[in-house]
């Protein structure tokens, strides 16, 4: 971000499209040739002064030395003054066009780099196609900051970014750029692009700029599965097996817990609203039956107000659907896990700290194993 004036210039200078510059040198020396070959057989010059003649009219500095005396050689002269005053603009326009846009991109990337370091805690989406906008839309359901890498302009069109959404259209494969953009605030980063070997290229030059992100990253063949693995990824997804939403579950993973607890069938609805108060969501739900080590997984996802009391009024109405959800409970004698994400850590502490004054919290991050062992008791209790 610190660059001297003098070092941007050159930037910008060193940065002109060829084909502007390409024109501008043909259009230069064809007007050269043509007041050389004038100067010879209208003006009557020798080819020294012929070319000396071309360049000063057409840099319209005119010494005088050399001055046209006829209609012809008038009209040639002015021919020439116009041609080099029209390259000068054109050439002009160009610099200063390029610079404008240069000094617009660099004014807006540092807007933008200010607004990502404002930033709390923040997944970076690296590839924004078809597997990229559902992982996005899992995240913004989730009120996560995003910072999305793609480098297609049009692909990224139909998002409105906010204080929460940054969009950065360049190449993720760019050492500078993540560079940039990976701090101890970035939670996770997610790679969805199209191609294995991008993807692989992406998660390397991610390993050498920080070896403990978290990276999750999209395999579209099982053969390129172990080389992501070797190269550095956390964990690998391939969409034809599941989808943006378990992207993002596996991504959240280092922000996410396991509650084993007990509750009852009355204190469902309680607990949900609980979770959505501090800001956090209920994945998954495992019921686990005594003895068993696989538990029964229910998903859940992202869930409203709304649908939570139109859930409990359905629990209410429908004795039926109660009763059913009873005898689950009463089977796994309400011994269940919960998987719940947060915006951050501390509103999950918070959760903890809440569930804990109204349910009997069994343990956290348990695995399965652990928890068969302690619902094992419960196996001569069934018999």
């Amino acid at each position: 971000m610190r660059i001297t004036l003098r070092k941007f210039a050159r930037q910008i200078m060193s940065k002109l499209p060829l084909n502007y510059i390409r024109n501008g040198s043909i259009l230069v020396i064809g007007l050269l040739i043509y007041g050389i070959i004038g100067s010879r057989i209208i003006m009557g010059l020798d080819f020294f002064n012929s070319l000396y003649y071309s360049i000063i009219t057409m840099a319209t500095v005119g010494y005088g030395d050399i001055v046209p005396k006829t209609f012809i050689q008038k009209i040639f002269s002015m021919t020439l003054a116009l041609g080099g005053v029209g390259i000068i603009t054109y050439m002009f326009s160009i610099i200063l066009e390029n610079f404008s846009k240069r000094m617009s991109e660099y004014s807006k990337g540092a807007k933008m780099y200010k607004k990502i370091k404002k930033m709390r805690d923040y997944y970076i989406l690296c590839g924004y196609g078809r597997v990229g906008k559902v992982v996005f839309e899992e995240l913004k359901q989730r009120n996560q900051n995003v910072i999305i890498i793609e480098k297609d302009i049009q692909a990224t069109q139909d998002i409105d970014p906010d204080d929460s959404t940054v969009i950065i259209n360049r190449d993720a494969t760019e050492d500078s750029l993540l560079s940039q953009i990976i701090f101890d605030k970035c939670r996770s980063i997610i790679v969805t692009t199209g191609s294995d070997v991008t993807n692989l290229f992406i998660v390397l030059t991610i390993r050498e700029l920080q070896p403990n992100a978290w990276v999750v990253s999209r395999c579209s063949k099982t053969e390129n599965i172990k080389r992501l693995y070797k190269a550095g990824a956390n964990k690998i997804v391939s969409p034809e097996i599941i989808g943006g939403a378990d992207l993002y579950f596996e991504a959240a993973k280092p922000h996410l817990i396991r509650i084993t607890l007990r509750h009852n069938v009355e204190d469902i609805t309680r607990e949900m609203k609980m979770i959505i108060d501090h800001k956090c969501t209920l994945e998954n739900i495992d019921y686990h039956f005594p003895g068993i080590r696989a538990p029964l997984t229910r998903k859940i996802g992202v869930l409203t107000l709304e649908e939570i009391e139109e859930f409990e009024e359905k629990l209410k109405n429908n004795p039926q659907k109660r009763s059913s959800l009873k005898n689950l409970y009463d089977s796994v004698h309400e011994i269940h896990s919960h998987w719940i994400s947060g915006s951050d850590k501390a509103n999950i502490d918070r959760l903890i700290k809440e569930i804990e004054k109204k349910d009997k919290i069994i343990g956290i991050d348990l695995t399965n194993e652990e928890i068969a062992e302690i619902t094992s008791k419960y196996i001569h209790h069934d018999d």
